[in-house]
């Protein structure tokens, strides 16, 4: 009996700890709209921390700060161009998954844009050198060659 008492006991004490360690943010929105713009916001911010994990995701500290800035940025009516702005100031560009087009960041929304431009003028080179290639016959004496080396494959 003492055994199953301090199983039970143990049990409870790691709930109790696994629901101190996740804690849930609740946050009172009046509006829908305003709690999509919040989940919206959240999402499309890197956590500065944790390298590749959205702030909405992230349990780093500095997220759960980047979480009540934006939360509070909301509730003073800010849009959300101003609040990644806000952000962007006090955090830098590399929250951002998706970064802004300006002149330093042309190479990387223009390269992906001038391989495939690049790929597709050397798909369309290479199919006109084959056309161009098949179009030209074989001549009479290759045409001979050609049939004497068949010839003696079959034979063999």
């Amino acid at each position: 009996m003492a055994l199953i008492r301090s199983c039970a006991a143990l049990l409870l004490l790691l709930l109790a700890a696994s629901a101190m360690a996740g804690g849930i943010e609740v946050r009172e929105f009046n509006d829908p709209v305003m709690e999509k713009r919040y989940r919206d916001l959240t999402a499309s911010m890197r956590c500065p921390l944790c390298e590749n994990q959205a702030i909405d995701d992230s349990d780093a500290p500095i997220s759960g700060d980047m979480r009540d800035r934006v939360y509070l940025l909301l509730q003073d009516g800010q849009s959300d161009i101003e609040i990644v702005d806000h952000m962007v100031q006090r955090f830098g560009e590399y929250i951002l998954y998706n970064p802004r087009l300006e002149n330093r960041t042309y190479l990387l929304w223009g390269l992906p844009i001038a391989l495939v431009l690049l790929g597709t003028i050397v798909v369309v080179m290479m199919v006109r050198a084959r056309r161009n290639a098949s179009a030209k016959a074989l001549s009479a004496e290759e045409r001979a060659r050609l049939d004497a080396l068949i010839n003696r494959e079959r034979s063999s």
